[in-house]
């Protein structure tokens, strides 16, 4: 691992989620900046003293020529390290774990997925909302054309935590993510606002075509924005609906999906993710249980516990580790990713960052439509 030291708290849930399904082993690690806490940190962790590293580099090159050297490498930096550090690794021939998003900018973005598409390593993303069994389900439903043709699409991720300018008291996570040195340009969008837009065309099926965003920072004196509406257009005519917010008071992880079609239509939330919402036309809707025997074979295959039991933010974060484990030893034997082996990767990193150029764009030149191109 890079980055998830002391106080870090996306580092910490990336390991749990890891270890869920016994496919990982944490033994090496450039937790941290600065010496004293990355040694502190690798040694909590239980991470021997010669494989606690100060520098990813130096990680990178000692693990490469260890017999025993690392496989994957799971990147849990602020946003603006993620390629340079996942570039070290690929060329190291280490498969490559990436917190979202991809990178800060665009640009840099697209230089590295020139690299990366030569590299035959694994890199996984972690939009780690896909992972929800009843989210496959859904996916699998439009599929099926279980709700004909689609027409709308309407997501919203909304929290509060940064209501107030948390970032001037000291607070390590909402003074990265303001920074745009750190976070990138995108604020909100590339902090959330990825997720939200990568849940709707996973889900749907759709690619988004053009967007129109009106982008603003309520809390005085931030200077990225804290608050997004966005309008979407898809292939085959659907339209869409985007609302990212985190100075939404009474909002503390507000993910919810709704698609409509012209046969019926499905609502999520990630707040009670272990139901989904079925409403087919003219007919009663119906409220469908993780666990429950009508659920598609890609809901069942993500599924650990009977119903009644509830799952969650770790275990739909777990499923994206296994998927991504199951292409390792794919991988390990020369083989290609299994057809039933799904997890985000770096086409969806790149469409995450075409989406937050657009939506700048569109927002700086007055809400016009902007077109969504790789």
């Amino acid at each position: 691992m890079v980055g998830g030291g002391e106080g870090a708290f996306i580092g910490e849930i990336h390991r749990i989620a890891a270890r869920l399904d016994n496919h990982y082993e944490l033994v090496a690690g450039a937790l941290c900046s600065e010496a004293e806490r990355s040694i502190r940190s690798a040694k909590t962790l239980g991470i021997s003293a010669d494989r606690s590293y100060i520098d990813y580099q130096e990680m990178a090159k000692k693990e490469l020529a260890r017999t025993n050297g690392i496989e994957a490498v799971v990147i849990v930096t602020p946003n603006h390290l993620h390629l340079r550090i996942a570039e070290i690794f690929l060329k190291a021939g280490i498969h490559v774990i990436c917190d979202k998003p991809l990178s800060a900018t665009l640009e840099e973005a697209q230089a590295f997925a020139e690299f990366a598409r030569k590299s035959d390593k694994i890199f996984a993303l972690t939009y780690n909302y896909s992972g929800y069994p009843m989210v496959r389900h859904a996916r699998a439903l439009i599929a099926k054309g279980q709700l004909g043709e689609i027409r709308t699409v309407q997501i919203e991720y909304a929290q509060d935590w940064l209501s107030e300018k948390l970032e001037d008291s000291g607070h390590k996570q909402a003074a990265w993510r303001t920074d745009p040195k750190l976070g990138g340009e995108g604020g909100l969008l590339g902090d959330i606002g990825t997720h939200a837009f990568h849940l709707s065309s996973f889900v749907s099926g759709l690619q988004p075509t053009e967007i129109l965003a009106d982008l603003n920072h309520f809390v005085e004196g931030r200077s990225l924005d804290d608050n997004a509406h966005i309008l979407l257009r898809f292939s085959g005519g659907a339209k869409g609906m985007l609302w990212v917010s985190q100075v939404a008071p009474g909002n503390e992880n507000g993910l919810r999906l709704r698609i409509y079609g012209s046969k019926a239509g499905i609502e999520w939330s990630q707040e009670n993710p272990n139901y989904l919402k079925f409403s087919p036309l003219g007919e009663p809707s119906k409220i469908l249980g993780r666990g429950s025997p009508e659920l598609s074979e890609s809901a069942v295959k993500v599924t650990r516990t009977p119903p009644g039991h509830p799952e969650g933010y770790i275990e739909g974060f777990a499923n994206i580790y296994a998927e991504i484990a199951h292409a390792v030893y794919a991988a390990r034997e020369g083989k290609p990713v299994p057809h039933d082996v799904l997890f985000p990767d770096l086409e969806d990193g790149i469409a995450g960052m075409i989406f937050i150029e657009a939506s700048l764009n569109s927002s700086r030149n007055d809400g016009k439509w902007v077109l969504l191109n790789n």
